[in-house]
């Protein structure tokens, strides 16, 4: 399920918007200014943020640039302002659109799912890590000069920690997405696939490794 984070001070609008991504069959977290964002994107697996422009302790456009340096996911920002000016300063940060308070609630759905979509664009069906090169069109692994052979679930387990170098994911949200909500089975299964594509990628290269949150999860650490 895709996961969104809302950062808005107006705890009517982080409300509001909840529950319309919610209806629409999104999963949302919440925080109320940009420092909370940012512990909370450390911790969570967030695939697009709706920041707001006016913010205490951190306003949206330097909000934005600070999530454009570090995650790999889109932007949009929402807020009262309308004029040129302000928009600019939004792109400029790296905002992938701007929505003007107040809104429709279907129109901020719509823009979401096209933001999505644009996102999903063809170089980033291919993650290059150093010398490893992870291509999602054609499952496969090549590290320098070999390739890697690996069973699907054991690929797809490494290009979802691979797309988001560094970031944690947690347990629930790669069970989720790689095995699907009407999984029966529990987190060893998780742990083997992890288990068994440390070992594979241990035999060839040591310039990524599979590391353990400890309580959370795991990411992807480029090591060199």
């Amino acid at each position: 399920m895709t996961s969104i984070l809302i950062i808005d001070d107006d705890t009517h609008i982080v409300n509001l918007v909840g529950v319309t991504l919610r209806d629409a069959g999104f999963h949302t977290y919440k925080a109320k200014n940009g420092l909370d964002a940012l512990e909370l994107l450390e911790k969570s697996t967030i695939d697009l943020a709706i920041v707001d422009v006016m913010m205490p302790k951190m306003d949206g456009y330097t909000l934005t640039k600070k999530i454009r340096d570090t995650y790999d996911i889109p932007v949009i920002l929402l807020t009262a302002k309308g004029e040129l000016y302000d928009k600019e300063q939004g792109y400029s940060a790296g905002t992938d659109d701007y929505i003007v308070k107040p809104f429709e609630p279907k129109e901020l759905v719509f823009r979401v799912q096209a933001v999505l979509r644009r996102y999903d664009k063809p170089s980033n069906h291919v993650i290059q890590l150093h010398d490893v090169k992870i291509d999602k069109r054609n499952y496969e692994v090549q590290i320098g000069k070999q390739h890697l052979l690996m069973p699907m679930k054991e690929f797809e387990v490494l290009a979802l920690l691979a797309s988001r170098p560094n970031q944690v994911f947690k347990r629930d949200y790669l069970i989720e997405n790689i095995w699907g909500l009407d999984f029966e089975g529990d987190e060893r299964t998780l742990n083997v696939h992890i288990k068994r594509i440390r070992e594979r990628l241990g035999k060839i290269t040591s310039t990524i490794e599979v590391v353990t949150v400890r309580g959370v999860g795991y990411k992807l650490e480029v090591t060199s």
